[in-house]
């Protein structure tokens, strides 16, 4: 495994977007044909390869959980059509015309929304580290999945960790989205110790965002219904040892939806392929790109 603790700052051009009471930073670095990456603009820097920004322009978008509200301001309701909404507002001021889009975890269900919503705009999509969906049922296999093939003691590691979350939500509750994230390593790491708090250092989020996204937008999403509005094509890359998502065989009843769908599974990754296997994640995207065409 090749992975790093990178928490340096961003060289590229960067830039803030005031979207109501919220302001969205946008980061872009390397060169290439553009692919945009919504989640967090600090987060993302540090998880995606030097070797891709020599390939690709990577243009780093924040969304609304990762921009809390200016002090005083009104709660303003956030669901997926709003992130989406604001996906287009970036790339619109940025000035990206058509782009792949790249989205990791429940960034991934913003990807697919975009591209449904936007097909005009995008050339590719890239979904990874995601199930179908957070609903229930596919929650519940990868539950399943957890108990019966995971080894005793990456569970005992799990049980350690989780013990110290109330603990750690209690000392800074606006960081309880990063403390469970943390407290997951067991399940979300091929490496179960692995640490990845630098990787959230400077990290803001504004819970009532996550919890209306992660807790009823991505159980709610019709994923099915969004990849029969994608004509681009779609790469799906899934860690072997991902145990925070619901596992690859969950997408075999939608493969039939999508227009063109290749799925690949790194056997050496967890919950974030593109660190824990850069060379290999970087590999899978570029013999892609070359084959729909989007590579340079």
């Amino acid at each position: 495994m090749s992975m790093t603790n990178d928490t340096r700052a961003p060289d590229g051009r960067s830039g803030v977007l005031a979207v109501g009471a919220r302001r969205l930073a946008w980061t872009i670095e390397g060169e290439g044909p553009p692919i945009l990456v919504p989640g967090s603009a600090l987060y993302y820097p540090r998880v995606l390869s030097p070797a891709l920004r020599r390939r690709h322009r990577l243009v780093f978008l924040d969304h609304r959980g990762f921009a809390p509200l200016s002090e005083g301001a009104a709660e303003e309701p956030v669901d997926l059509d709003r992130i989406v909404a604001d996906i287009e507002a970036m790339r619109a001021e940025i000035g990206v015309e058509r782009a792949m889009i790249l989205g990791h975890s429940g960034h991934a269900y913003m990807a697919l929304a975009y591209a449904a919503r936007h097909p005009e705009r995008i050339s590719g999509v890239v979904l990874v580290a995601a199930g179908p969906s957070h609903a229930p049922a596919h929650m519940a296999m990868a539950e399943r999945r957890w108990a019966e093939l995971v080894a005793p003691a990456r569970k005992a590691r799990f049980e350690a960790d989780m013990a110290g979350l109330a603990d750690a939500i209690a000392r800074d509750p606006d960081r309880r989205f990063v403390a469970l994230c943390l407290a997951l390593r067991a399940r979300m790491w091929a490496d179960p110790g692995f640490d990845a708090a630098p990787l959230w250092e400077g990290v803001r989020t504004d819970m009532r965002v996550v919890d209306a996204l992660w807790g009823e937008a991505f159980a709610a999403i019709d994923t099915a219904a969004h990849l029969r509005a994608i004509p681009a094509p779609i790469l799906l890359v899934l860690g072997a040892h991902d145990y925070a998502v619901a596992p690859p065989e969950t997408w075999e009843p939608y493969r039939g939806h999508a227009r063109d769908l290749e799925v690949r599974v790194l056997e050496g990754s967890g919950h974030t392929p593109m660190l824990e296997e850069p060379e290999a994640f970087d590999a899978v995207l570029q013999a892609w790109a070359r084959r729909v065409g989007t590579a340079r």
